[in-house]
């Protein structure tokens, strides 16, 4: 987007918003994920956070707009958001917070594993959600279920696993996975989740620490969900601290089993990994899938 077409956003934005009224004074590109372009906007009132993308990403930014409203009760999210469509570009307008990745010490990492077991007790009557949101860029399916591993299995494995067909994962491969979904009630057998309220993008590149060591979370993928799922996620691609665990733990200590299902929950993000980027996360999907056969066989 140009200057002038920033400009333009900003004088469109409602009178009651908080960011009414600004000037742009100057921008520059920042980090802000694969998929999204992401600028600093320098205004008269201070920075704001930018996000753009094609107009189809409209519903993807909107969803965010939710998730964020969900998370934001119970964690430090960026506040304010606005969304909408200019010039036949999408945009996501928010708060601008100095995020470090590093915490300020050992009281910053045990506070956010506090602050996600409080997240988690959140509860609701069912699994899911009330309306389809995204994981990165692949549409994310929410209905209310209240069996926990046929929602699991119905609503995220089993489209990564149609997805992955086009996108060239091998024939065998996907067998494997189906037969895997239809054992999945195996994982469960002396577990019994809840509905908890969880982040569902929870890598390291989505939450930071302010200056005063406040944690922040970013660019969720909400829905009530077992936790484990949560947890799971934290492990996969690192950025979460022992001490966090620790702290997380000292407020609600995970179920017996939860190792073996690790694996199970984090072959959907492989999975998703596979049909947004390709290359060697097929492989590994298929070693997961293999292993976690061999483990209920």
């Amino acid at each position: 987007m140009s200057d002038g077409t920033i400009q333009h956003l900003l004088e469109q934005i409602p009178v009651s918003h908080p960011y009414a009224g600004r000037q742009l004074i100057s921008m520059h590109t920042v980090a802000g994920g694969c998929i999204h372009h992401a600028v600093c906007l320098q205004t008269d009132k201070g920075r704001l956070f930018l996000k753009i993308n094609t107009i189809d990403s409209a519903a993807n930014f909107s969803a965010e707009v939710d998730g964020l409203n969900l998370l934001a009760p119970h964690i430090r999210v960026p506040n304010d958001a606005l969304t909408g469509v200019i010039e036949q570009q999408a945009f996501l307008l928010m708060e601008w917070l100095d995020i470090s990745s590093n915490s300020s010490g050992n009281r910053a990492e045990e506070a956010l594993g506090v602050q996600i077991a409080t997240l988690h007790r959140q509860g609701a009557h069912a699994f899911g959600l009330n309306q389809d949101n995204f994981i990165g860029a692949s549409p994310q399916r929410n209905v209310w279920e209240r069996n926990w591993p046929d929602f699991f299995a119905n609503h995220r494995l089993k489209p990564q696993l149609d997805w992955a067909e086009y996108r060239g994962l091998p024939a065998a491969t996907r067998e494997a996975g189906y037969r895997l979904v239809d054992e999945i009630n195996l994982f469960f057998t002396d577990c019994h989740p809840t509905p908890s309220l969880i982040h569902g993008d929870l890598w390291g590149g989505n939450h930071g620490f302010l200056r005063d060591g406040t944690p922040v979370l970013f660019d969720p993928a909400v829905y009530y969900a077992d936790r484990e799922a949560e947890i799971a996620m934290t492990e996969l691609f690192g950025g979460f601290s022992h001490r966090a665990r620790q702290a997380y733990e000292s407020v609600w200590p995970l179920d017996a089993g939860y190792a073996q299902r690790r694996n199970l929950y984090n072959l959907y993000h492989i999975l998703n990994h596979f049909n947004l980027f390709g290359g060697g996360y097929g492989q590994q999907a298929e070693r997961m899938i293999r292993q976690l056969l061999a483990e209920v066989s």
